[in-house]
């Protein structure tokens, strides 16, 4: 039972990044993942997706 090509493919699509959080978010976060049966990547992923998704706001931050 392997992968089908379109999940070969979506996979081949994505790209490496990494980001630095604090020790008890990290934490958090993977727990957070256990228990929603999914992980830290499809969450933070879906958290972006929706972020670019929302209507732009400009900050001078």
């Amino acid at each position: 039972m392997g992968k089908d090509k379109t999940s070969d493919k979506k996979e081949a699509d994505k790209k490496n990044t990494s980001l630095r959080l604090d020790r008890k978010t990290l934490k958090a976060l993977k727990i957070r993942a256990i228990e929603e049966d999914t992980s830290v990547q499809k969450i933070i992923e879906r958290l972006v997706v929706a972020y670019l998704e929302s209507p732009s706001t400009l900050n001078d931050n």
